[in-house]
């Protein structure tokens, strides 16, 4: 028990407000698959939104959407030029852990998407104390490289991107 205390002393944000996730998004309408192999699949923020909201914040045991962290608002696809934003919004503006959800979602979507994506991820703009350092990281292809090659670090990664959904 004192230990629990302890570690919850620790966080940055020891009690986050949790939402309820949303119900009322649309359905993705399966377009029939042509039979033209060169032409890829359309991609919209919807199907990019449901590929990242069920990331597990890393601090506490809800996801980046109960969190509010990731709003389908917050994601732009333009799938003719096949780019990605992605922006993302810490529950605190001094959040410890914003550059390692925005490496999660990184790799979420490297693992997720086709390799023809730019993606950029963004923090919201004035949600965070030291938003354009941690915009700068996210988005330099060196520093993301060097991290997932820290296995302590991809260790983290892989534990978000687990799934395991806690009811609000």
């Amino acid at each position: 028990e004192e230990t629990k205390k302890t570690m919850y002393q620790r966080l940055d944000n020891p009690n986050p407000q949790v939402f309820d996730t949303r119900n009322d998004l649309p359905k993705r309408v399966k377009i029939e698959k042509s039979d033209d192999d060169e032409t890829p699949e359309p991609f919209d923020s919807l199907e990019v939104f449901n590929l990242l909201k069920n990331i597990n914040d890393p601090e506490h045991p809800y996801t980046l959407e109960q969190l509010n962290v990731l709003q389908l608002e917050y994601i732009t696809v333009d799938d003719a030029s096949s780019e990605i934003v992605v922006r993302f919004k810490p529950t605190i503006p001094h959040c410890s852990m914003a550059t390692l959800i925005g490496l999660c979602i990184r790799v979420k979507l490297l693992r997720s998407l086709p390799s023809r994506f730019k993606v950029d991820i963004q923090i919201t703009p004035g949600s965070h104390n030291t938003e354009d350092a941690i915009n700068k990281q996210l988005n330099d292809k060196e520093r993301v490289a060097a991290a997932l090659e820290n296995t302590q670090l991809i260790g983290l990664v892989n534990a978000s991107l687990q799934t395991k959904i806690i009811q609000a």
